[in-house]
């Protein structure tokens, strides 16, 4: 019997679709400005100033970068970006870190539940312009102030 399942191929699909327009737009006149993009490239980035794969964002020093910071990792591994995000805010970063609505992973239990305030989008997010992403979305706000929570945020 073949494998089946969510890990099943895990890291195939297309890990570079630009955030939505209409809800970067939702996402700024909630929270402000994007001052910097985390993970992004030429094609895909919501702000001119931007780290890309080459850049290694990861081992950049995010919170010596002023403003709100706007994350979209690939989904293959998100633990690690959630575990920036979660020593970043501790040294004063403030992040918006948009990722599938995976509470019951590790990396949401370890590095954002308590650690951010967790914002369940709905609707869900068309990153293609056609088709809603097949999964629930949540932006994680981590923020220097230290605002931890859930709600669900109605964006559109």
């Amino acid at each position: 019997m073949g494998k089946t399942g969510a890990g099943f191929n895990r890291g195939a699909s297309k890990q570079d679709y630009k955030s939505p327009e209409d809800f970067m737009s939702a996402l700024r006149k909630r929270f402000g400005p994007i001052a910097f993009d985390l993970a992004a490239s030429d094609h895909n980035t919501q702000h001119r100033n931007y780290f890309t794969i080459r850049d290694n964002s990861l081992i950049q020093e995010w919170h010596k970068i002023p403003g709100l910071l706007f994350l979209n990792p690939p989904f293959d591994n998100i633990a690690p970006w959630a575990k920036k995000c979660m020593d970043e805010r501790l040294l004063g970063a403030h992040i918006a870190f948009l990722v599938p609505a995976s509470i019951g992973s590790n990396w949401f239990q370890d590095f954002v539940f308590k650690h951010s305030f967790t914002h369940g989008l709905n609707p869900r997010l068309c990153f293609d312009g056609i088709a809603p992403y097949p999964k629930d979305m949540m932006l994680n706000v981590f923020s220097p102030w230290g605002e931890t929570g859930f709600d669900v945020w109605r964006w559109k």
